[in-house]
């Protein structure tokens, strides 16, 4: 097996001490680019300067279209998508994944495409699932899959995620993922030295997910029209026909891995019944307004029918707010 070339690794919650260990063992000479995603959203980052400080290799925000190096890390600027494309880095502002902008994903899935096996996927601590899509579709172009032990993880849930989507080559504690890195850079065999899978629907996705908005029919070539909506935006979602993992897209861009899904979902319908408690509280003072306004009008009977009103508002407020504390089945 030949050297593998570039380095992709995803990172979130609880994973800044794993990078810190990481980058402290990687050596100066290290013969591969290394490009790290970390949940960041729009915050201001200083992750560059603490892994220069950290380790042996130089770290930088990228600037658009800079030439990919060995012996440097680049990490994804604060509200912008980072993938490779002919040689280069190139940030993208299109539509977040996984409710993440940068996210893993389009990262992976872009090395994936452009390097085939010349590329090591890694996915460190963090909750939900982005990243494991991604190194799914790293695998199938024959790269290289390592993955953070979940029992050494502050949020296991990515690295799980990561193991059932794909067949990783190494499970790591946080002191062995330099060394699981160099190895897989280094030309260590994969676990299963499968046929690579060539699917034309990562390309294809690729080219969506990089232009932003898409035609229905382009997504109807990868996936077919659900019954669901996008939690973002309330567009009709895709589910796509890989399964490793289940995921779905809608026609603005947006994309999700069944978990990320389901945390929008959740949070949509908890959205919904505070705005159902919101109106409920707003027809009780309005009915008291009313009320004050019978009293002074000496009206007996007005006075008593905003008050069943009142009684029957309040009590639909109590049902909506138990709803909200209702535990999961």
């Amino acid at each position: 097996m030949g050297h593998r070339h570039v380095v992709v690794i995803a990172a979130s919650r609880g994973a800044i001490p794993v990078l810190r260990t990481l980058v402290a063992a990687l050596p100066a000479d290290l013969p591969a680019a290394v490009c790290i995603v970390v949940h960041i959203g729009r915050h201001p980052s200083v992750l560059p300067e603490m892994l220069s400080r950290w380790g042996k290799l130089p770290a930088c925000h990228p600037k658009h279209g800079e030439r990919l190096k060995s012996g440097q890390i680049y990490v994804a600027p604060p509200d912008r998508h980072m993938v490779l494309r002919g040689g280069a880095l190139c940030l993208l502002d299109s539509a977040t994944e996984n409710f993440a902008r940068p996210a893993a994903d389009p990262l992976f899935r872009s090395a994936a495409i452009e390097y085939g096996p010349r590329v090591a996927g890694v996915v460190l601590s963090g909750d939900l699932d982005d990243g494991s899509a991604g190194l799914a579709a790293v695998q199938a172009r024959g790269g290289y899959c390592i993955v953070q032990d979940p029992a050494e993880c502050e949020a296991p849930s990515m690295p799980h995620s990561a193991l059932v989507a794909t067949r990783a080559d190494a499970i790591a504690r946080p002191e062995q993922l330099a060394h699981a890195i160099q190895s897989a850079v280094n030309g260590a065999q994969r676990r299963e030295e499968a046929t690579v899978t060539i699917r034309t629907d990562l390309d294809i996705e690729a080219r969506i997910a990089e232009k932003g908005v898409a035609e229905p029919q382009e997504l109807d070539q990868i996936g077919e029209r659900s019954a669901l909506t996008c939690p973002q935006c309330s567009g009709v979602l895709w589910r796509l026909h890989d399964e490793h993992p289940v995921r779905y897209r809608c026609h603005t861009g947006h994309a999700f891995s069944s978990l990320s899904l389901e945390e929008g979902s959740a949070k949509s319908t908890e959205d919904t019944i505070w705005a159902a408690i919101r109106a409920v509280h707003e027809r009780i003072i309005f009915a008291r307004e009313r009320q004050r306004w019978a009293q002074r009008a000496g009206s007996s009977d007005e006075v008593a029918r905003e008050q069943t009103r009142i009684d029957e508002n309040e009590k639909l407020a109590d049902i909506l707010r138990a709803a909200l504390q209702a535990p999961l089945p």
